[in-house]
């Protein structure tokens, strides 16, 4: 048989996978590892991707996307993040992740380095891995409020180093980067001729500081914005996402494009243009379940005496389990879900820096988050 790429066996397994593998073979799981909105998917969305498989709008588009979508993420964007792009500029993605992973691959070479979050969505680093380009953790700390340190950001660059990676709100955190942070971090990039690539995938999920875009800040054309309808729109499995680049890249978007998936199904691109341009009160509703859900669970782990970063945006909670976890988070992450039928995402999945945290979601029932939070050990 022949041998595999030889970087393959470099790229990391996804722990927050193997939780919900596990748990899939569990009955009545109390799920709080995976992203996934509890939320339905608003009718007028429904019936955009129906009407479309109804009339057979089953074909190629163009591979940017279809026109109507990609004129109502303009508007979008100019409306809602202070962004001013070109159609050319906007690319309609399976999800946020094939997003993030075409932006990695016009930007990384093999042997090149990217700055990732540490901790931070685990495809920051499967991807670079993939690419056979160097992820470098960038630490997030506790007690700079999980806040990157410039100063350490400088200690890690080298002349490899390429692009950092930028995720506000974050995934796992639900930190909030404000305007000040940001121009910080873009700075910093225009010192070492870097490029920025910004996961914004929770952005419509703040509770008390607005979501600042990077891209709306930048001046000389080096940020790469990725965006998802998944969690807005509770639309995870229909994997619309668009990635938004500098200026001047169109023939080279479209033939990436082409490379990888040609462009994303029809109908739900109908169903994002619905999303995108029609009534967004369920979104606010949607916020409002979320933001409820954290002053419920934030109560019971204070009453419990159980250590957790208040997050300002997404729908998670980050939880310090140290004290049972006895250095091996996502062993103890198995045994929980096992015992207890309460499945969490183990902290070590998004970096090294997350041994023992784990990964609350909060966008699930409020009576089974509060049980399966109620079964934690208490300090």
């Amino acid at each position: 048989m022949p041998s595999l790429a030889h970087h393959i066996p470099s790229v990391p397994a996804s722990g927050i996978r193997r939780i919900y593998e596990v748990a899939v073979e569990l009955d009545d799981v109390i799920s709080l590892g995976v992203g996934e909105p509890d939320r339905p998917v608003a009718p007028h969305i429904l019936a955009a991707g129906a009407a479309a498989w109804r009339d057979d709008l089953t074909n190629y588009s163009a591979n940017g996307g279809i026109a109507p979508l990609r004129a109502a993420i303009v508007e979008k964007l100019a409306r809602e993040n202070r962004m001013h792009v070109e159609v050319e500029q906007v690319w309609v993605t399976m999800g946020a992740t094939q997003g993030l992973y075409q932006a990695m691959t016009v930007l990384l070479a093999a042997g090149d380095e990217v700055l990732v979050p540490d901790p931070g969505y685990t495809t920051f680093t499967m991807n670079a891995r993939m690419l056979e380009a160097e992820p470098v953790p960038y630490p997030l700390r506790a007690e700079r409020g999980f806040a990157p340190d410039l100063e350490e950001l400088e200690s890690l660059v080298t002349e490899k180093t390429r692009v950092i990676i930028v995720n506000s709100p974050s995934n796992p955190l639900g930190v909030v980067f404000d305007e000040e942070q940001l121009r910080g971090i873009l700075d910093f990039a225009r010192r070492h001729d870097l490029w920025v690539l910004s996961d914004e995938v929770y952005e419509y999920f703040t509770y008390g500081r607005p979501h600042v875009s990077i891209a709306s800040l930048d001046e000389d054309d080096r940020v790469f914005s990725v965006f998802s309808l998944s969690k807005t729109y509770a639309m995870t499995g229909a994997r619309v996402g668009y990635l938004v680049t500098p200026p001047g890249l169109t023939a080279t978007m479209r033939t990436v494009q082409e490379a990888s998936i040609s462009c994303v199904g029809m109908p739900d691109q109908f169903a994002a243009i619905a999303a995108l341009t029609g009534d967004h009160q369920h979104v606010a509703d949607s916020r409002e379940h979320y933001r409820g859900n954290l002053e419920a669970a934030c109560s019971l782990l204070d009453a419990r005496g159980i250590r957790y970063q208040r997050p300002e945006g997404a729908f998670y909670l980050w939880v310090d389990l140290a004290y049972a976890a006895d250095g091996d988070v996502a062993g103890w992450a198995e045994r929980f879900l096992l015992r207890e039928h309460v499945a969490v995402a183990p902290g070590s999945a998004f970096g090294r820096s997350g041994e023992g945290w784990i990964r609350i979601c909060l966008a699930a029932n409020r009576e089974r988050l509060l049980e399966g939070l109620g079964r934690l050990p208490r300090p």
